[in-house]
């Protein structure tokens, strides 16, 4: 809960500055997105905070930063991201026909998981068995929903050094299985119009599970 650049305490309902030299994207600046999917891969974390930029102000294809932000509110939406990365799977393995219950198990047991109902290690082993089953579509999207056993020593050992523990952390998973889901879309249709549909229905569903859980919040 601390600006990136600044090091300042992210407060809400408070416009706060950035003060130090030029404003540039990616290095200086209070940064947001105005689309929910560009802002999957730049999150630092799963805290999604909607925002006001003001004052002078950069815009970039995926993103801006302005001198001052004000944050309007914001959610814990760390297993609301897991749950995310589950539906894009599911839909992607719907849309290229995969019916192996191994890559549907995957889904399966990261659900589990986020109900405390599975082990890390039971996660893990789910995705193992997943990524050798045989060559679909949406294999790699099964795989980015099973690669989310979040900072857990289980998964640290599992995977590779060329993975870090942000690798495995929910925004990650949320944006890994998007991409994979859409990839998987256009790929099954042949025709790169459905990669542009698969992305229209991810932010239409995120959209929708983030307006439901500020709703849980709130009430």
């Amino acid at each position: 809960m601390k600006l990136r650049y600044t090091g300042q305490k992210a407060k809400i309902g408070v416009w706060q500055k950035s003060s130090r030299g030029p404003l540039e994207l990616c290095s200086n600046g209070m940064h947001a997105s105005g689309d929910i999917m560009d802002a999957l891969s730049f999150a630092p974390g799963p805290v999604l905070c909607r925002v006001e930029l003001r004052g002078n102000i950069q815009q970039g294809g995926d993103k801006a930063c302005a001198r001052y932000r004000k944050i309007l509110w914001r959610i814990d939406a760390d297993k609301l991201l897991h749950e995310f990365a589950c539906r894009c799977a599911a839909r992607a393995l719907r849309i290229a026909k995969v019916t192996d219950d191994r890559c549907w198990n995957a889904i399966k047991i990261k659900r589990l998981w986020l109900k405390g109902k599975a082990s890390d290690s039971e996660l893990n082993a789910a995705y193992s068995v997943a990524d050798s089953a045989a060559d679909s579509a949406a294999r790699s999207a099964a795989y980015s929903v099973a690669d989310s056993a979040a900072d857990s020593a289980a998964d640290s050992a599992a995977y590779s050094a060329a993975y870090s523990a942000a690798d495995s952390a929910a925004y990650s998973a949320a944006y890994s299985a998007a991409r994979s889901a859409a990839r998987s879309a256009a790929y099954s249709a042949a025709d790169s119009a459905a990669y542009s549909a698969e992305r229209k229905w991810q932010r239409k569903t995120l959209l929708r599970m983030i307006a439901q859980a500020r709703k849980e919040v709130e009430s």
